[in-house]
């Protein structure tokens, strides 16, 4: 009992060393309770993504499937649940007011993923120990930590941001475009209340929506890449996100 309280404690760890690193990188910090409820959606978001990702299984093991086929599904649908978990979040909140926003919810939402995941993985291995002192043994749940922190872990808050990234850029793509056109006559459908030039927000909706798919293949190639070299090394216990 004892050890699994603690393993369920230390896999909080990972993601509290890597929102601390991330979140020093902002330089107008974000509301701590909009980030918590970000980090909360993100893990939340694993139960469904995780049952889809069986199905998917299962379904491939009837009609057949490959292996790449299986590693880039499982990938494409982990970004996708991470992704909704942070839109939905602050797609229409006051606090998301600059595209680097994008960025930094996402990382949020994918610790919170990645906990879950970390959590299973602690308790899987603190139940097959018979003391503490086991627990913190060389090669038992600490050391498969370590390379959580810097394997699975990580990769949920990179690929994420990657997304994060992509989306920021379809954010402010209409605007800068906009502004790099050459000067037209204002009229009220182009104009804001100051007289300042608009962007059309059906236009930067259609424009972000296609930066969000750019970013979510990019980011389910960059975690299915990680998964196949993972596999292929024969650590899957240790890193696989």
């Amino acid at each position: 009992m004892v050890t699994s309280v603690f393993a369920v404690l230390i896999a909080f760890a990972p993601a509290l060393v890597w929102l601390a690193f991330f979140l020093r990188e902002d330089v107008h910090p974000e509301p701590k309770k909009w980030l918590s409820i970000a980090f909360f959606a993100g893990a939340l978001a694993s139960v469904p993504a995780f049952f889809l990702q069986w199905g998917v299984q299962g379904a491939m093991g009837i009609v057949g499937g490959g292996a790449l086929f299986l590693v880039l599904a499982f990938a494409f649908i982990e970004e996708v649940f991470k992704f909704l978990a942070a839109y939905l979040v602050v797609r229409k909140n006051p606090v998301f007011d600059e595209p680097i926003d994008a960025m930094i919810y996402l990382v949020v939402a994918a610790l919170g993923f990645a906990t879950v995941e970390n959590v299973f993985v602690m308790n899987g291995m603190a139940s097959m120990r018979a003391s503490f002192g086991d627990f913190l043994a060389a090669g038992t749940p600490l050391y498969t930590l370590s390379f959580r922190l810097v394997g699975a872990t990580l990769l949920h808050a990179l690929s994420s941001a990657l997304v994060g990234y992509y989306w920021a850029r379809g954010l402010a793509w209409p605007r800068l475009a906009h502004l790099a056109q050459a000067p037209a006559p204002a009229s009220p459908e182009t104009t804001g209340r100051g007289g300042e030039r608009t962007v059309d927000a059906g236009r930067a909706g259609r424009a972000a929506g296609k930066w969000i798919a750019g970013g979510l293949v990019a980011a389910t190639v960059l975690h299915a890449f990680f998964n196949y070299l993972v596999t292929m090394f024969q650590e899957t216990n240790l890193i696989y996100p």
